[in-house]
């Protein structure tokens, strides 16, 4: 059964540059979780997305908010810092750059960063439930389209939420990252804002949370027969819906 301590949770959204002392909680829990699996030179684990205002995390925290139990980043393609699925992949298969650009015209980002504690790991309290509310914000953040860079374990989740295998870069997708005996998969959600390949389930529990971005929800565990209490806090009030779409329709190039 779950701890006491997780029977009652908030998941929370908001820009880094408004809330620096959580982003360290989040690198902190992040580079523990690391640790265990060995691997230190993964794209994202550094403190510079910190003081990026087109980044955005969400988090997975008790109600006082002194605990972490995981979360998820969504980077937003800016046109100045490349996203994590550049960085990592790019030397490997450059095409990802043309991909990503033509992508960013409209509003694109990437879900990444994803973590969760120890002590939740295998409810998908700090893995699913973020990932879902990745997407459900980047809607707010004006995003049509969305990135990730899975591990094995987490393909299946962003395959919920509506995002295919990107087969155009790669080996059909995969490349060995962050180490040659691990496998990561590109995927790609392409329609952000009807989630029309979305699971049924996750659809209607990812519109819900669109519609009400402030509420409490007892939610089942997918893994296990465990409950928790989730109030979700996740509109983000300095989020614009045209902040992020470095083009318009019919350009070729990013303004």
């Amino acid at each position: 059964m779950l701890a006491p301590m997780t029977t009652e949770i908030r998941i929370r959204a908001f820009r880094t540059t408004d809330d620096y002392e959580t982003c360290l909680k989040f690198i902190e829990g992040h580079r523990k979780v690391l640790a265990i699996y060995g691997i230190e030179n993964i794209s994202t684990n550094t403190y510079d997305w910190i003081y990026n205002p087109a980044i955005f995390v969400v988090v997975v925290e008790s109600m006082d908010r002194q605990k972490l139990y995981g979360g998820a980043r969504v980077q937003c393609a800016d046109g100045l810092t490349p996203l994590p699925i550049e960085v990592a992949t790019g030397d490997m298969d450059p095409k990802i750059y043309d991909v990503v650009r033509e992508a960013s015209l409209y509003g694109t980002g990437e879900l990444s960063g994803l973590w969760n504690s120890k002590e939740v790991a295998g409810f998908g309290i700090g893995s699913l439930f973020p990932s879902r509310v990745s997407v459900v914000i980047a809607e707010q953040l004006g995003l049509t389209t969305m990135f990730s860079l899975c591990s094995p374990t987490t393909v299946r989740f962003n395959q919920w939420m509506g995002s295919n295998v990107l087969t155009s870069v790669g080996n059909q997708g995969t490349f060995y990252y962050p180490k040659l005996d691990l496998i990561a998969t590109a995927c790609f959600l392409e329609d952000v804002t009807t989630l029309k390949d979305a699971h049924p389930r996750e659809r209607e529990k990812m519109l819900y949370l669109r519609a009400n971005p402030t509420c409490v929800i007892k939610e089942k565990s997918p893994f296990k027969n465990a409950y928790v209490d989730v109030h979700y806090d996740i509109q983000i009030r300095s989020a614009r819906k045209e902040e992020f779409k470095l083009g318009v329709k019919n350009t070729t190039h990013i303004v």
